[in-house]
């Protein structure tokens, strides 16, 4: 099934499930609505007219998100990867590699000592007595950091690194207090706020 709006024709995906809600969310351009399995089609259709500027703000958001990811982006800096080199080098804006396999492996030692070395300052910035954690790093689809207490784990994002390197001071600040308050009540973000006070500058990057 395909809607237009404002001039434009979009795909849309209807995935009927045993729900008491309708969800609508934009994925790569498209429209998925997840509905109950007795919603007509004109109810979604009316549901989607109505709801056009929440859909249109969730369609900007998708279109941006995809134009990164068709991008290099390494702590916030746009590269041009060139492959067919003997080895890993980043000279001005571009990245020269052997191949994409070489150049993963590089990033992915280079995100482990950058991550590692940022863990190790806010750790020794903060006055409060928290363990020392160990480092996980794991690529993530709905969190930017995972702090569990009970084992002194602090797990990153591996995407973290496609942002400005404030993104992951950030992060960690974030999770490094969860040791102190584990939930998010307001002696959590003065906390934050007191390691970390351009936390919602960060916060704002992150969403976009």
């Amino acid at each position: 099934m395909q809607i237009e709006i404002d001039d434009n024709i979009y795909d849309v995906e209807i995935i009927k499930k045993n729900n008491r809600n309708t969800y609508i969310r934009v994925k790569n351009g498209k429209i998925v609505v997840t509905t109950n399995y007795l919603a007509s089609k004109s109810s979604i259709i009316k549901l989607i007219n109505d709801n056009k500027k929440s859909i249109i703000k969730m369609i900007n958001t998708d279109t941006k998100k995809q134009d990164k990811e068709e991008k290099f982006y390494y702590f916030g800096k746009c590269y041009d990867v060139i492959y067919g080199f003997n080895q890993v080098e980043i000279s001005g804006n571009k990245i020269y590699a052997p191949n994409k396999d070489k150049l993963d492996k590089y990033i992915l030692n280079e995100i482990k000592k950058i991550y590692s070395n940022r863990l190790d300052y806010w750790y020794n910035q903060f006055e409060e007595k928290i363990p020392y954690p160990n480092l996980k790093i794991r690529k993530m689809t709905s969190r930017w950091g995972v702090c569990n207490i009970k084992n002194h784990n602090v797990t990153l994002n591996y995407q973290l690194s496609r942002y400005d390197i404030t993104c992951l001071d950030y992060v960690i600040v974030h999770e490094l207090s969860h040791f102190i308050h584990h939930n998010h009540q307001e002696g959590f973000w003065t906390l934050v706020g007191k390691y970390y006070p351009k936390y919602k500058e960060a916060r704002k990057m992150l969403k976009e």
